[in-house]
């Protein structure tokens, strides 16, 4: 990591190159915060620029070099100045100095620090601005005193003057992964990203820092960082410049808010100077911000805080948190978050002795799905003798932090005694909770549908009736998981929490069964009640975003996929470490993605979600089969099959309700292996289990599978009455209606455009999946069209591969076997002689570059135009192009 790679910064770069090739003429100055990226930019550009039209001085300005006259262009002046010559007759010299050494190119005048530039070298640089042959760049570090004839070159417009903001967060992301040679999980991308505000210089520190310890580490390829940050020495010293020395009320004015912030300004006035509360705001140590009717005050920028609050002696810090929360006290806790933030600050300081702060507090942590700060005030809560109730919310949240263990061990120390039905439900739901999913015991379901008979309240009956159906539904059982979801439904005096969680299991049901529409229904509806539930049952959440994105992923509503992707939930879990949350939400991302032909993104999105829950057997073996498939759409064999082998190693018995995910991806990997006839045994294999259980959501997309593997008239299910078997286009006829939504349809037009071998009907398909970004299967049907095309040597072959070279232009590499299936396959030297022949290079210029006869060329051309089925040069280029994993237009 000595030096890493440029990252982004596209849109100045470019601005940077045209100030200086661009007609004008005109140079540029970039200003920004040290380690912004000035310098690094400003290298990066000159040193694209071409030396035979420019000749380029790069100049790095410093302290040592501005007490000397022309000390700041050292560097590019003669040692020995000639004698006698007045100031204005040195800069003339200077400058013919510079037009001679040209010898006719533009002069380009690339100046870094320009603000320590000592007074003779500030006026040479000006008089350069205003030569004909000559541009100036150069680069400003903010607040520093800047020498008039520097500010002048913007003022008397001869150069353009430029604030470099700070990277945003995507090309924070990038520049991340470039340091770190490898993707960098989503949630750790973030975090840095804000440690860091967008600056590079501290953001390469923040790396260092971290990948010393055990805090960084690769998971399927993924960096995660766990949130620690050690301050390295350079680090700090970096922030100490920053920062600078600080009187005594000042320095308390930054503590106040290191501990405190975001901190309401009110609060900061009673407990500070006024006077200190302006000179930190002046110096820029922290800002106001208006939010809402409350002006809250923040540290102007992250690192500030973490530094302070390192430093900050034990005891004072104590004092300051406790102060703070007294502050918050006295004005009494006006807003939600106030109740967090005082328990939060009484913990810290050692002041906490009501266990009824700390588990409401833990409560509301819990609820923003902040597992870590949850888990810690529960504890504290248990052992300020919360009893009870704090046992059973830590224990709760041990489950989502990846701890069973730790929470059957909790619970276990508060058995509810005989006859406190109360306290058993509750028990009895979040045991079995822990049983099932944390430690993967299938028969915790019996366990619990025996003890339920114990208690006598309808309430608290539907909860645990409740938790057992969600319990079935995993498990597969899903005829009793319906049964009982509805009986919960049925009783009045069940709990808003119990209802919405067997609501959330039918919902489940209703889509996997193709009931698309009265599932999204039933989701609505649990979604519109989340402000009832989310205290009660936080965790609720997760059932919900399962049933949504199963019915999601069913109707093939990627709009839908980016929408809860990007909804609060999202943010809050990532922010939260709710591993179980961003690991599912990951899933989705990954399989929209896929869908969309973005096989990149879909890639490392899905090895982020098996990064994610590597330590959770939940979602693991479902991360792994999208993992799975997006190696599959990239035709990476050996990927997938390795993905599917974690799948399998990874995947719960109690999860089994999400079997027809993994086999479908099963059959993708068999297929991507080249295995086709095991690929179509087994989704036909999967088809028949699938009809069996009913899901006939999920059996429209395994038949489209079949589908794609050219298989639309392969027999499949049970013999019918008059001794035949449905087709896989007939059977997804049948299921078109009773299916909701457009996409089955659509797919059942596909097998039939298939079976009937109509390219016309295969090109409409086509459109249709375009319109709904599914840029996947409008390729596949595309490229079944071209290949009928072809067959039939029509001339409206060009014009479909036209169409499918666009699709995979629009994709990243993607290399399915449908796609595969009519692709011409070329020697080496055959691509050479068409790519060549496609970019308009006739036959002499082609045998001279590749040191062969024209005859040989032309020849090559032949057998190329017969593999292809074109006619001529004219259709080359669409035709390479419609070649998966190649664009047709690499010269090399």
């Amino acid at each position: 990591m000595s030096r890493w790679e440029f990252v982004g910064r596209t849109g100045e770069l470019n601005r940077l190159l045209e100030a200086v090739t661009g007609e004008a003429g005109r140079g540029l100055f970039f200003s920004g915060s040290a380690g912004i990226g000035k310098s690094r930019l400003l290298r990066e550009g000159v040193g694209a620029l071409p030396t035979d039209r420019f000749a380029i001085w790069s100049i790095a300005a410093s302290a040592t070099t501005a007490a000397l006259p022309f000390g700041g262009l050292v560097q590019v002046l003669p040692a020995e100045q000639p004698q006698g010559l007045s100031p204005a007759g040195i800069l003339r010299w200077a400058l013919n100095v510079l037009q001679q050494q040209a010898a006719g190119r533009r002069i380009v005048l690339a100046i870094d620090d320009a603000h320590l530039l000592d007074p003779p070298s500030a006026a040479l640089v000006h008089l350069v601005a205003r030569a004909e042959n000559a541009t100036v760049v150069g680069t400003l570090r903010d607040g520093e005193q800047i020498p008039l004839p520097i500010r002048a070159l913007w003022t008397d417009d001869l150069v353009e003057h430029v604030e470099l903001t700070p990277m945003p967060q995507e090309e924070t992301t990038d520049l991340l992964a470039a340091i770190l040679g490898g993707p960098v999980d989503a949630g750790s991308a973030d975090r840095l990203g804000r440690l860091s505000a967008g600056n590079p210089l501290l953001l390469r520190e923040l790396v260092h820092a971290a990948n010393g310890s055990a805090e960084l580490k690769r998971t399927y390829g993924i960096w995660k960082w766990t949130g620690r940050l050690e301050l390295a020495p350079n680090l700090t010293d970096l922030i100490d410049t920053r920062v600078g020395k600080l009187t005594d009320g000042v320095r308390a004015v930054v503590e106040l808010v290191a501990f405190g912030e975001p901190l309401g300004l009110h609060l900061l006035r009673q407990a500070a100077e006024q006077s200190d509360v302006e000179t930190a705001e002046e110096r820029g140590l922290i800002t106001v911000i208006q939010h809402d009717r409350r002006t809250n005050v923040r540290l102007a920028h992250p690192l500030y805080g973490e530094v302070m609050r390192r430093r900050c002696p034990v005891s004072r810090t104590r004092r300051l948190q406790a102060h703070l929360a007294e502050l918050l006290e006295q004005v009494g806790k006006r807003r939600r978050d106030d109740l967090l933030r005082v328990a939060v600050w009484r913990l810290d300081s050692g002041t906490a002795q009501d266990p009824a702060l700390l588990l409401d507090a833990a409560v509301q942590a819990f609820t923003r799905y902040d597992v870590p700060l949850a888990t810690r005030l529960a504890r504290a809560a248990l052992d300020a003798d919360g009893g009870y109730d704090a046992a059973e919310l830590l224990a709760t949240i041990l489950m989502f932090a990846d701890r069973p263990d730790e929470a059957i061990d909790v619970l276990d120390a508060v058995t509810p005694e005989a006859g406190d039905e109360r306290r058993l439900c509750r028990w009895l739901t979040v045991r079995g909770m822990v049983s099932y999913w944390g430690l993967s015991q299938e028969s915790t379901v019996e366990e619990i549908a025996s003890r339920v008979e114990q208690l006598s309240d309808s309430a608290d009956r539907s909860r645990v009736h409740a938790f057992e159906a969600i319990m079935r539904l995993h498990r597969l059982d899903t005829t009793t998981a319906v049964r009982l979801s509805r009986r919960v439904l049925d009783r009045p005096a069940a709990g808003v929490a119990a209802r919405e969680l067997a609501r959330s299991t039918i919902a489940y049901v209703q889509a996997a069964q193709g009931e698309l529409t009265r599932s999204g229904t039933a989701i609505a509806q649990v979604h519109s009640a989340a402000a009832s539930w989310r205290t009660d049952m936080p965790y609720l959440q997760l059932a919900l975003e399962l049933a949504r994105g199963t019915r999601l992923m069913l109707t093939g509503d990627l709009a839908g996929i980016d929408a809860i992707v990007a909804d609060e939930f999202a943010d809050l879990a990532g922010a939260g470490d709710f591993r179980l949350g961003t690991g599912y939400l990951a899933i989705l991302q990954a399989y929209a993605a896929r869908l969309r032909g973005q096989s990149d993104a879909a890639m490392r999105t899905s090895l982020g979600a098996c990064a994610v829950l590597a330590t959770s057997r939940v979602y693991a073996g479902l991360a792994q089969a999208e993992r799975a498939q997006a190696a599959a759409l990239r035709g990476d064999a050996v990927q997938a099959v390795a993905a599917m082998a974690e799948a399998d190693r990874t995947h719960a018995p109690g999860m089994a309700v999400l079997y027809p995910w993994l086999e479908q991806a099963r059959g993708a990997s068999l297929a991507a292996s080249g295995d086709l006839p095991g690929a179509v045994k087994h989704l036909g294999d999967l088809v028949d289990r699938l009809r069996s259980d009913g899901f006939a959501g999920h059996e429209v997309h395994v038949l489209h599978d079949l589908v794609r593997l050219d298989q639309a008239g392969m027999a499949v299910g049970p013999t019918c009455f008059d001794g035949g078997r449905r087709t896989v286009a007939q059977r997804l006829a049948e299921l078109s209606e009773r299916v909701d939504g457009v996409l089955p349809p659509l797919l059942a037009r596909h097998a039939r455009a298939a079976v009937t071998d109509s390219p016309t009907d295969l090109l409409a398909v086509a459109d249709d999946y375009a319109a709904l970004e599914l840029t996947v299967y409008a390729a596949e049907a595309t490229s079944q069209a071209v290949q009928r095309l072809r067959r039939r040597h029509s001339a409206a072959a060009n014009d479909a591969r036209e169409r499918l070279a666009g699709l995979l232009g629009r994709s990243d590499l993607i290399r399915t076997p449908a796609l595969q299936a009519g692709a011409p396959v070329l020697t080496e030297r055959e691509w050479q002689v068409a790519r060549l022949a496609a970019h308009g290079a006739p036959s002499r210029a082609i045998a001279e570059r590749l040191y062969l006869s024209a005859r040989t060329v032309e020849n090559h051309l032949q057998r190329i135009y017969a593999k292809l089925g074109v006619t001529g040069r004219a259709e080359l280029w669409a035709a390479l192009r419609s070649i998966p994993g190649h664009d047709g237009g690499d010269l090399s």
